[in-house]
């Protein structure tokens, strides 16, 4: 075997003759730790924060696309028990990773990573800001922080939408009400199998497992009365659970910001829920943007030691270092 050491040889950059003498073109590559990085923001927070709405309304305002995060909504169908946003809701902005795997594949972080990654690159080359977008923190944690090569390239401003948790249990509970009215049961039944496994793909998410004893019991149970009590506690199971994924999701947010050193900007918007104007620009919107806008045009992590918590309610914001 022939073998040539070429390869481990130091390659001597050469001499560039330029008016004020010569010089080493080492001198002129700019170490990579260095080197500019490209933006994304991060937009976090528990499930029904509206972390969705707010991201497309970012979209709209920076020239952004979204990259879903949420390990849920990547999968195609069930668009009603995931909460995936619609086309009118999307209001133009592109979206990646939303609705395009097969349900009953398993995704895993590492597959986030990977796609995650390559849309980033793409929305970047474009010219145009990443955001990403969803409650799934063990998703955001593998790319943000796991990944050498995104942490080598991107620079991370993190938004979490806060909402405390008994005004946030009492809007889940209401929205799978919404949900149910608008056909959740129906979509379910089409993934109901006697005997299926809720343990891989779509069939993981929440409204699914808890709505298996209904269908099971449709068949077999011709009394109006005991049918509607089933489905009764599946909604409430759904609700239930639905509550709990919140308080995890809360807990884990914390975690990473104490565990990791995340400096993440914590938009308080309990007050806009109380107040049922979670959009309104000089609630969550406006200061969302400014934290942005501003972050835009310095380094992200560094720009709040520690991180900072926002309060708004009407037109006033308030301040307060953590």
């Amino acid at each position: 075997m022939k073998i040539s050491f070429s390869a481990y040889m130091h390659t001597v950059q050469p001499l560039v003759n330029f008016p004020g003498g010569l010089i080493n073109m080492d001198q002129l590559i700019i170490p990579r730790h260095q080197r500019r990085k490209d933006k994304v923001v991060v937009v976090m927070g528990a499930t029904g924060t509206g972390k969705s709405r707010l991201s497309i309304d970012l979209a709209t305002r920076f020239d952004a696309e979204i990259i879903n995060s949420d390990k849920m909504q990547v999968y195609k169908g069930l668009d009603i028990v995931t909460n995936k946003v619609t086309d009118d809701e999307c209001r133009g902005v592109p979206h990646h990773l939303l609705g395009i795997i097969d349900p009953d594949s398993d995704f895993s972080a590492r597959d986030f990573v990977h796609h995650a990654s390559l849309a980033a690159d793409a929305i970047t080359h474009r010219g145009r800001l990443p955001i990403i977008a969803g409650g799934s923190n063990s998703f955001v944690k593998a790319l943000v922080s796991d990944d050498i090569e995104f942490r080598s390239k991107y620079e991370c401003c993190f938004l979490w939408v806060d909402v405390s948790m008994s005004v946030l249990h009492s809007f889940v509970s209401k929205r799978v009400d919404q949900m149910v009215r608008a056909g959740l049961v129906e979509e379910a039944k089409e993934f109901f199998e006697p005997g299926g496994n809720y343990t891989r793909g779509i069939r993981r998410a929440i409204g699914v497992p808890e709505m298996d004893g209904f269908f099971r019991c449709e068949n077999v149970v011709d009394d109006v009365t005991t049918r509607a009590k089933f489905l009764e506690e599946a909604i409430d199971e759904i609700k239930a659970n639905t509550r709990n994924l919140a308080c995890c999701q809360f807990r884990n947010i914390l975690k990473l910001e104490e565990q990791l050193e995340w400096r993440i900007h914590r938009i308080n918007a309990t007050e806009a829920f109380l107040k049922h104007m979670l959009m309104r620009p000089g609630m969550v919107v406006g200061p969302s943007m400014r934290i942005v806008g501003r972050e835009d045009q310095i380094d992200f992590v560094s720009a709040i030691s520690g991180g900072a918590t926002w309060s708004f309610g009407g037109t006033t914001e308030e301040k307060k270092k953590n």
